[in-house]
């Protein structure tokens, strides 16, 4: 799909050569560059059903990006990983920008109203809710008005030929040649990021393939300059993820003192009914729906009891196929309330957290492994496992459960 999955492996991944751009024979690298099409990559493409017209057509004066993040050109080493010592991961509040948020739901509400038949044709099909169609297009793509700066042959060319993830960028450079085969899209039309990413939906070519839809009826699925193609292959991609016809994403809700906040992941699933059993109520005062009360719902607390609480569906889930990340799961789920109910902020407020070090965290982690709690990868990060791990480690330990390490927690769990 889109930038997404993809993206926070990459993004965590940013960095410079191991040797200087300046040091590089530049020239020396693009004759390696052209025998690696010529030898390498033209086997494999024809052997996908390339033709070697469209082949010659899509890499003619292809040139290698070499300002690209992840990248090792022949002759260099690849990046050493940087000590997790030095690296902190931000508060999750500084994910969700007023000011920006604000913006897409008052652009997302007027193009709801621009899009409705549209809208309602694709919702019909799909099953996705127009509102969460309209939140992942603008969030992806500011609805279409991003640049997209790169021509993305190129872009998949150069990473397929050096990057740390060849095998990958191959196959997706491979899946890009056979949309221009399939008469989809020109060479020189099919813009996208610097992933590589295409289009207003942001999908990885390989995406493209299994999700992009005409729409519109013109015998083509373009997610460049088609509103109808891009709203429904949005809304394919979620409905073969799983999405379930009739259910929202979630709630923002208050837990009760003595709620245990160490009960959240989606292999913790309830009936929402036993969920309001609990005392738990939507932040928004009113009941939950009844039609819902019998059906698997999830808790969720991205900051422990430090930060806004949930109950989610397993919708959430689905969109975090779109992009592995709570905060762009509960995100989305934000702006389409925001574009179909005037919804606001989340009335919790995300604290003081997000300044601990990573290894400190992987420390910890590593502790509550030894005592036999399952926290997921051991990655320095506090996700769902490690949260809960936590909160059942502090209950079983005397301690006020809040499922986020502090640096209280620093000499405890050594």
């Amino acid at each position: 799909m889109g930038l997404k999955q993809l993206a926070a492996v990459l993004i965590a991944g940013i960095t410079a050569f191991a040797t200087p751009a300046a040091a590089l024979d530049k020239g020396a690298v693009d004759v390696q560059f052209r025998q690696w099409i010529d030898r390498d990559l033209w086997p494999e493409a024809k052997a996908a059903g390339i033709s070697e017209k469209t082949f010659r057509a899509a890499l003619s004066g292809v040139t290698l990006y070499f300002d690209l993040p992840d990248l090792v050109p022949p002759g260099t080493k690849p990046p050493k990983e940087q000590s997790q010592s030095q690296a902190e991961f931000s508060s999750p509040g500084a994910y969700f920008n007023e000011q920006r948020l604000q913006g897409l739901a008052a652009t997302g509400r007027a193009l709801a109203s621009e899009h409705a038949a549209t809208l309602k044709k694709v919702e019909a099909a799909y099953g996705v809710p127009g509102p969460i169609i309209l939140a992942v297009w603008g969030r992806e793509s500011g609805y279409g008005k991003a640049k997209l700066p790169y021509p993305a042959m190129g872009v998949l060319a150069t990473k397929a030929f050096m990057s740390t993830r060849r095998d990958m960028f191959r196959q997706e450079l491979i899946s890009a040649l056979q949309i221009v085969e399939s008469g989809d899209s020109e060479p020189r039309a099919m813009l996208g990021s610097w992933a590589g990413a295409l289009g207003q939906p942001q999908f990885m070519p390989g995406s493209y393939l299994k999700y992009a839809v005409d729409f519109d009826g013109d015998g083509h699925r373009n997610i460049w300059t088609s509103v109808p193609d891009t709203l429904a292959s949005i809304a394919n991609y979620l409905k073969l993820k799983g999405w379930q016809r009739g259910r929202g994403w979630g709630y923002e809700v208050t837990m009760p003192a003595g709620v245990s906040c160490a009960q959240e992941g989606p292999d913790r699933a309830k009936p929402l009914s036993v969920w309001a059993g609990e005392g738990i109520r939507p932040v928004s005062g009113r009941a939950f729906p009844s039609s819902e009360m019998k059906a698997p719902s999830m808790m969720l607390v991205p900051a422990g009891t430090f930060g806004p609480e949930f109950i989610v569906t397993p919708n959430f889930y689905v969109i975090k196929e779109y992009n592995n990340s709570d905060l762009y799961a509960l995100y989305i789920g934000n702006l389409a309330d925001r574009i179909s109910n005037g919804g606001a902020a989340f009335k919790g407020a995300w604290g003081d957290v997000g300044k601990m070090l990573r290894s400190d965290v992987l420390a910890m982690q590593n502790r509550l492994v030894t005592l036999g709690y399952d926290v997921g990868k051991a990655d320095g990060l506090p996700g769902f496992k490690t949260r809960r791990s936590l909160g059942e480690w502090q209950a079983k330990n005397g301690l006020a459960s809040t499922c986020y390490p502090d640096a209280s927690l620093k000499s405890r769990l050594k």
